[in-house]
């Protein structure tokens, strides 16, 4: 009889509490529905219709005509493509190492106790809050212009400057000094690793007779190295795609002699501005690909250097 009693009152509550997940489920994907339209409507959907126009040839004003893989055929026979692949390429392997470099060395000392160290932080850290902005970008055009303020400077030590943004062999330099400039984001997260160190860590390393420089190597980049690989990984995915200061600076042409036409500069001028937003989608969809083996091949080979606190790779 006791047990006929407590059946049907299990089986309500079971019924109550699939109706109360349900409510919860709802409630959740209720408040999700924003994201979920944002990423159909501008993100899922944009990356499809894009994958279709690669295919086809494109111009905005007449409907899209099927060409198959025409469009991709021709970008390895395009010069001005391969010469933004190369420029490109470059930055990305001297831009990127470069500004990493930088910003462990000031995260290193920036982590020492020193008066104003907030200060100092906050100064080293503002030319990566404005970021790419356009402002930057012109100011930087300014600064290396043949009348420029690093040609003063140069002009009061009695060195002749020159059009450093004028000439085939310094414009993408300039863009790469910019880039390494702007090292504060890599710099903070390189510094909230270096506060996760034990000074235990060195201090039995002193014990063992090593000196700072070998504490630096043989302590701080072991353990920092998967902060390493977490900037690396940003730093190169947002190289990649450098744009504004392209732009701006080679005054959208990637002048002088497509010395500093950047791939994503290039893909802007042949959707934007010669309207063939066929060959730009697949432009793009190429950049994706070419992001996403490096990106692999970074994370295949983090195995063999990054170590994590558990002994784990």
């Amino acid at each position: 009889m006791k047990e006929s009693a407590i059946l049907p009152t299990a089986i309500k509550k079971k019924t109550k509490t699939s109706k109360e997940l349900r409510k919860q489920y709802f409630a959740a994907y209720l408040f999700l529905l924003p994201w979920l339209i944002g990423f159909l409507g501008l993100i899922l959907g944009p990356m499809i219709s894009s994958m279709y126009l690669s295919f086809t040839r494109f111009d905005l004003l007449n409907p899209p005509e099927w060409i198959g893989f025409q469009n991709y055929a021709e970008m390895f026979q395009d010069e001005r493509w391969i010469a933004s692949t190369k420029v490109t390429l470059t930055f990305v392997f001297i831009a990127v190492p470069t500004q990493l470099i930088a910003a462990l060395l000031v995260a290193v000392l920036l982590n020492k106790k020193m008066r104003g160290v907030g200060f100092y932080r906050t100064t080293y850290y503002l030319p990566s809050l404005l970021g790419g902005s356009v402002a930057i970008a012109i100011l930087w055009k300014n600064l290396f212009e043949i009348d420029g303020f690093v040609n003063q400077i140069l002009t009061f030590f009695n060195i002749q400057g020159q059009g450093w943004i004028s000439h085939p062999d310094y414009a993408l330099g300039t863009i790469i000094i910019l880039a390494t400039w702007q090292f504060g984001a890599s710099m903070v997260i390189f510094l909230a690793g270096l506060k996760q160190i034990p000074q235990e860590m060195y201090e039995a390393a002193a014990v063992d007779g090593a000196k700072k420089t070998q504490s630096f190597f043989r302590v701080t980049l072991p353990l920092l190295s998967p902060v390493i690989f977490f900037n690396l990984v940003i730093e190169l995915i947002k190289s990649i795609q450098v744009f504004t200061s392209a732009f701006i600076i080679s005054e959208g042409t990637g002048g002088p002699i497509n010395s500093t036409l950047f791939y994503t500069l290039y893909l802007y001028q042949k959707g934007f501005t010669h309207f063939e937003m066929g060959y730009a989608s697949a432009m793009a969809w190429v950049l994706v690909f070419v992001l996403g083996v490096m990106t692999l091949v970074i994370f295949f080979s983090s195995k063999y250097w990054v170590h994590y606190e558990d002994g784990g790779r």
